[in-house]
C-alpha cells in the first residue's frame, strides 16, 4: 500500500432508539491581529506584514447537541485553518472544557489575513497563535454555554456566483450548489445560519497589505443584519473555483448579492428537524507521498525565493514525514453529511463525493482543521496548471480521490450500510 490512513477517533454517538432534542448555541469573537503582522495569502506579497485594518477578522461558532452528544462548526475570517500543532492544543482545551471532541473549523481562505505558520510572533513568549488558539476556544465554549432547544430546516440550491478557474475544457466542472441551514429557536427566532458555498475569497488585490474578510465578511454580515443570529460562511471544494461577481463588482457588492440570495431562500425554510435520532463522526489521518522534497537544498532555495521563509519552514517540517492531510466526517440523523478536509479540494472531488453518498444533503468542506495546500483531481494535473503543480500541491497524484473514497465508506458506515476492516 503506497498510502496509510489512521482512525484518529471513532465517535459514534448520540445512537438511541427514541430521539433527543435537538439544542443549538453560537457566539462570535474577533480574531484580528496586530497591525504588522506577516499576511498569508500571496506569494507576490512575500508576506509582508500589514499596515492596518480594512476590515475586521471574526471567528463565528454554532454548536449543535444531540441529548449529550455536541458537533461545533466554525467559520474563521483566514486563509487556512490552525496548524496541527494548534489543532491539537484546541482539541485538548475543548475536550476539557467542553466534552466537545468532532470540529470543524473552516477557513473562509481569505487571502488577507495573517500568517499561521510563525510560531514566535510578535513575541515567544505569547505568540498570535497562541491567542488565536485561546479565542477559537473561547468562541466554542460561549456557544456551548447557549444552548437552547432548537429547530432546523436546510434547503439547497444551484447559484450562479463562482466558476472554474482552473480547467479549459469546455466540460470544466463548477459545484454550484449552495447548501443552507437555518437553525432556529424554539419561537422561530435564527440562532445560526450555516452556508456551504465554493470560491475563493479573492476580490481585493494583493497589493492591500490590510487585513480583510473578502466577501465572506460582508455576506455573512448582511444574513445577520436582515434575519439575525450568526452567519457562518463555510467554504467548500473550492481549490479550482473563483467568485463570479457577474457585474456585482468587489467583496462588498459581491458579498451583498449573496447575502440577498440567502435572506430570501432562508425565509422560505420551514425548521422541522427538532429531534434527530443520532449525531455520529468519524476522524481519520492520512499519510502520503511528497512529489517534492522541501528537504532539499535546493528545492528550499527556490522555495525560499518564491514564498516567505517561515512558511517553507513550517512546511518543510509539515512534509518530513510525508503530505498527512486530516479528514472529518459526520452525519445527522442519517440524512444530512459533513466532510471537511484539511486542504483546497478540486470541486470535482465535492460533485462526485456527493452523488455517490445518495445523502439528502452533503457539506463538504475546504481548508478544514490544518491545511495541506491543493488537492487536485488526477485529470487536473494531468491538464496542468497552478494548483495542480508541484509548487502548491506537493502530495502525490489521486490523494484526492482516495480520501473521497474513504469519505465515502465512512458516512456508509455511519449509516450501517457497510462495515469496514479494522
Amino acid at each position: 500500500m503506497r498510502y496509510a490512513i489512521a482512525i484518529w477517533t471513532v465517535l459514534i454517538v448520540a445512537s438511541m432508539s427514541r430521539a433527543e432534542p435537538l439544542s443549538a448555541g453560537a457566539a462570535r469573537i474577533d480574531i484580528t491581529p496586530p497591525t504588522g503582522f506577516p499576511m498569508w495569502g500571496y506569494a507576490a506579497r512575500k508576506d509582508a506584514p500589514s499596515k492596518g485594518v480594512r476590515d475586521p477578522l471574526s471567528a463565528r461558532a454554532a454548536v449543535l447537541a444531540v441529548g449529550k452528544t455536541k458537533l461545533a462548526f466554525v467559520s474563521l475570517d483566514l486563509g487556512r485553518a490552525p496548524t496541527r500543532e494548534s489543532m491539537a492544543n484546541i482539541r485538548k482545551s475543548l475536550k476539557d472544557a467542553t466534552q466537545i471532541e468532532t470540529i470543524f473549523l473552516v477557513a473562509t481562505h481569505t487571502h488577507h489575513g495573517p500568517v499561521l505558520e510563525l510560531r514566535d510572533w510578535p513575541s515567544k513568549d505569547k505568540p498570535y497563535v497562541r491567542t488565536l488558539e485561546e479565542k477559537i476556544v473561547k468562541v466554542i465554549v460561549d456557544a456551548d454555554k447557549k444552548l437552547e432547544p432548537a429547530k432546523l430546516g436546510i434547503s439547497a440550491h444551484e447559484v450562479p456566483f463562482n466558476r472554474n478557474r482552473h480547467s479549459k475544457r469546455a466540460d470544466r466542472p463548477v459545484d454550484k450548489e449552495m447548501i443552507i441551514i437555518r437553525i432556529d429557536d424554539a419561537k422561530g427566532k435564527p440562532i445560526a445560519h450555516l452556508v456551504n458555498f465554493a470560491a475563493h475569497p479573492t476580490m481585493l488585490p494583493w497589493k492591500l497589505f490590510e487585513f480583510s474578510h473578502d466577501y465572506p465578511g460582508f455576506f455573512a454580515k448582511h444574513v445577520e443584519t436582515e434575519l439575525g443570529g450568526l452567519c457562518l460562511f463555510l467554504q467548500g471544494a473550492e481549490g479550482d473555483l473563483s467568485a463570479n461577481p457577474q457585474g456585482a463588482g468587489g467583496p462588498e457588492k459581491f458579498g451583498e448579492t449573496i447575502g440577498k440570495f440567502v435572506v430570501e431562500k432562508s425565509r422560505a425554510i420551514k425548521c422541522e428537524l427538532a429531534e434527530p435520532r443520532k449525531l455520529q463522526a468519524k476522524e481519520r489521518d492520512f499519510k502520503f507521498r511528497a512529489r517534492i522534497d522541501i528537504s532539499n537544498p535546493l528545492v528550499y532555495a527556490a522555495y525560499a525565493i518564491a514564498f516567505f521563509p517561515g512558511i517553507v519552514d513550517h512546511f518543510e517540517r509539515e512534509y518530513r514525514e510525508g503530505v498527512r492531510p486530516h479528514m472529518t466526517t459526520a452525519l445527522l440523523d442519517g440524512r444530512v453529511g459533513f466532510v471537511g478536509v484539511s486542504g483546497e479540494l478540486f470541486t470535482s472531488h465535492a460533485i462526485n463525493l456527493k452523488r455517490r453518498a445518495r445523502l439528502e444533503h452533503l457539506m463538504v468542506f475546504g481548508c478544514c482543521n490544518d491545511y495541506h495546500q491543493y488537492f487536485p483531481t488526477i485529470e487536473a494535473v494531468a491538464e496542468g496548471g497552478y494548483g495542480a503543480d508541484t509548487t502548491v500541491s506537493p502530495v502525490e497524484i489521486g490523494a484526492g480521490e482516495r480520501m473521497m473514497d474513504q469519505a465515502l465508506m465512512d458516512l456508509l458506515e455511519l449509516q450501517g450500510k457497510i462495515r469496514q476492516m479494522r
